[in-house]
């Protein structure tokens, strides 16, 4: 029988809560830089210009397509020797999940802004706004209380997804945790409680997506 001992666990619980933290950190820098690529593709994706067009439609599909640690590793261990600067293991992480996550989030900018009837932009025309001011005022307005779901649902993705950092040092809650269990050689307690954390703050975001898909379900 094997003897469970949280003890070295709990007396080390600071070093997990700084993990979570670094986490929490990634993510969040993520998707502050890549909701705004994301609607910039987007609407690049949607111009008549093929010129613009094309070029965003190819980063999309390349960063939806293509593994994200190969994507970390390339940003990591290779970006450095084109540009000769040090890249910290923060920087090539927030770099990499940022334009990832505008990837997927332009192409559900891209089907809000579709979803949205024709004669929404028609009738914000024949009002005398200006193309932009109808994707702002109008099209946009409407289009993000579909999209919101959607978001709602990568970012918890991303929060998984984050994990993969732990490969080139970067001390998130997984690497953490690796350290943790090789310092008080108790990986099984190590890693139950660190599966505990993600399965808390991943599932409370996950009932916090629910919640807000019936309310919009609720209101139209």
């Amino acid at each position: 029988m094997y003897n469970w001992d949280f003890a070295p666990i709990l007396a080390n619980s600071d070093v997990l809560g700084m993990g979570l933290l670094n986490t929490l950190k990634l993510t969040g820098t993520a998707l502050t830089f890549g909701v705004p690529l994301g609607l910039s593709l987007a609407l690049l994706r949607l111009s008549r210009w093929r010129l613009l067009s094309m070029p965003a439609g190819l980063l999309v599909e390349f960063f939806r397509t293509t593994p994200p640690l190969v994507q970390l590793f390339w940003f990591f261990f290779a970006l450095p020797i084109l540009v000769q600067v040090e890249m910290t293991p923060f920087v090539a992480a927030a770099i990499t999940f940022s334009i990832q996550s505008a990837a997927f989030f332009a192409e559900v900018f891209r089907a809000g802004i579709v979803s949205i009837e024709r004669g929404q932009s028609e009738a914000a025309l024949a009002l005398g706004m200006s193309g932009q001011q109808a994707m702002r005022r109008v099209i946009l307005p409407q289009a993000v209380k579909r999209m919101i779901p959607a978001f709602m649902e990568r970012s918890v993705e991303l929060m998984k997804t984050t994990t993969l950092v732990a490969t080139v040092s970067y001390a998130d809650l997984l690497f953490q945790a690796n350290e943790l269990a090789q310092k008080t050689f108790r990986p099984l307690e190590v890693f139950t409680v660190t599966a505990l954390i993600y399965f808390v703050v991943i599932y409370a975001a996950s009932l916090i997506v629910h919640r807000l898909e019936r309310r919009l379900a609720i209101s139209g």
